[in-house]
């Protein structure tokens, strides 16, 4: 039994294998009866001891829907506590020690996901000498909804609730307040970047890693739309007054039928970070060659074969054929020489792993290259990498999602084996987990800074477990982009 006294009351946590744990603290009030579709309000101290050894309650939200299902396991925990947090920590470090912090933001289309996943297990974290914190926000229309009558962006509102609890607190689990790093994949990726253009954030991390999501967010009127078709389709206002009227499972079940089909590569009615003017002031697509994020060092990179976990595993990759891919190049407003350029390195391509090529490009490598040139000459290190390593799995190849068991060193956890199979390479596992620690205790994951060579530390190469610093890689593609 550990024992923590946070401003809000005594924790208790748990020890296991020497590291102290602590979950399911609440850094917010849960988000209910007059709170729903709230900014989130401050937590309610309490007396005594509050016990922190389970998970707590998970944001509400839909399974993801099959095949998706058998390789994202997603953990459901009822209960209307979602805004919470969990830490763990070595066991010697709480009062003793200043350790470097790093806060998980998990992804999900912003409607999908949690911190209670096992491969999101902190242990190894801080048997290695960092206090790792890992979070949960409002999804889904309760989290990204866009009304006339309630805030914007309530999920991302969340994650600032948690990085200033993290601020206020983490001392007393033996963190360093001053030397805190955001990481994130996917959707989690894309809210850091959102976080880089905020001045509510100002402060509150000092380095970032944006694992295989690129800074975008748009205008609350196209934003506006999912809410809409949802209020259409449960015949109410499109009014946070009306949906909050309506219990979650009744916004779910619409919310499902709204956001059935597409992928986050091609499209569909999905959830967004909106540009606000305030918490988002500006797009965070242009906002770092104004300034934004600088002095904050960035680790950034994608998986080479990002598309292959939408396209593959339900056979949307077979039903391509070259007269779509030419239409969706089209429609897309990819640049129109790109299927021939791309083709030139992959011969052997259907035309459906082409387009998925030009997909992955166009929304997290191009995006990503843009951020890094951004920063050149601007206060701040920005570090590039690419994700090489082909999961035997369903044939996903270096899918998106899969580096993230790598990154946490849990390849022993199902959950993480559901994507990468049980032939993972450990050696790769501990170097990718030794770059990330490496990045924030110091801000140097190991290996050259980005600069006009564009060096991008590659792993995996050759479907082994080796890496290397490859620089510019596949050059020919990016300029096609301007």
């Amino acid at each position: 039994m550990t024992l923590i006294a946070t401003t809000h009351g005594t924790l208790r946590g748990t020890t296991e294998a020497g590291v102290a744990v602590f979950r399911g603290i609440p850094y917010a009030a849960a988000p209910t009866g007059p709170l729903r579709f709230r900014p989130p309000a401050p937590v309610t101290p309490w007396d005594g001891v509050r016990d922190a050894t389970a998970f707590g309650p998970t944001a509400p939200k839909n399974p993801y829907p099959a095949p998706l299902d058998e390789l994202l396991p997603d953990p459901d925990i009822p209960g209307e506590a979602c805004l919470n947090l969990n830490i763990w920590t070595p066991a010697s470090a709480p009062g003793r020690t200043r350790l470097p912090v790093m806060v998980w933001i998990h992804g999900g289309s912003l409607r999908n996901g949690s911190s209670a996943l096992p491969t999101y297990d902190g242990t190894n974290f801080a048997r290695d000498g960092v206090v790792l914190v890992s979070i949960n926000y409002r999804l889904g229309v309760e989290g990204f909804g866009v009304f006339p009558d309630a805030p914007a962006n309530l999920g991302l509102r969340d994650q600032l609730a948690a990085l200033h609890w993290v601020r206020e607190n983490i001392d007393a689990f033996g963190g360093d307040p001053e030397n805190v790093t955001v990481f994130g994949e996917s959707a989690g990726a894309i809210s850091i970047a959102a976080l880089l253009a905020s001045p509510y954030a100002e402060g509150l991390f000092h380095r970032a890693v944006l694992q295989s999501g690129a800074p975008t967010a748009i205008p609350a009127a196209r934003a506006r739309a999912t809410t809409e078709a949802m209020a259409r389709h449960l015949g109410i206002a499109p009014t946070a007054e009306a949906f909050a009227r309506l219990d979650r499972a009744e916004l779910l079940a619409a919310q499902a039928v709204v956001t059935r089909g597409g992928n986050p590569l091609t499209g569909g009615t999905g959830f967004h970070i909106v540009i606000d003017g305030d918490v988002v002031p500006d797009d965070p697509a242009t906002a770092p060659a104004q300034g934004a994020g600088d002095g904050i060092d960035l680790l950034v990179g994608t998986n080479t074969d990002e598309y292959r976990l939408w396209f593959v595993p339900g056979g949307l990759v077979d039903r391509i054929s070259r007269v779509t891919l030419r239409a969706a190049v089209l429609k897309h407003r990819a640049p129109w020489r790109s299927p021939r350029v791309y083709r030139a390195a992959r011969p052997a391509a259907s035309p459906g792993e082409i387009l998925g090529a030009i997909a992955t490009d166009k929304l997290l490598r191009i995006p990503l290259n843009r951020l890094a040139d951004a920063r050149v000459g601007r206060p701040g290190r920005t570090f590039f990498y690419e994700f090489a390593w082909p999961s035997p799995v369903r044939e996903l190849g270096a899918c998106h999602a899969l580096e993230i068991g790598l990154v946490f060193d849990t390849l022993d956890s199902p959950d993480t084996r559901a994507l990468t199979g049980d032939a993972a390479p450990r050696a790769l596992a501990g170097t990718m987990h030794a770059a990330w620690i490496s990045f924030a205790a110091k801000g140097d994951p190991g290996w050259d800074e980005w600069n006009e060579e564009r060096p991008v530390m590659t792993f995996g190469t050759d479907g082994s477990g080796g890496s290397e610093l490859v620089r510019a890689p596949r050059d020919e593609e990016r300029r096609l982009w301007g």
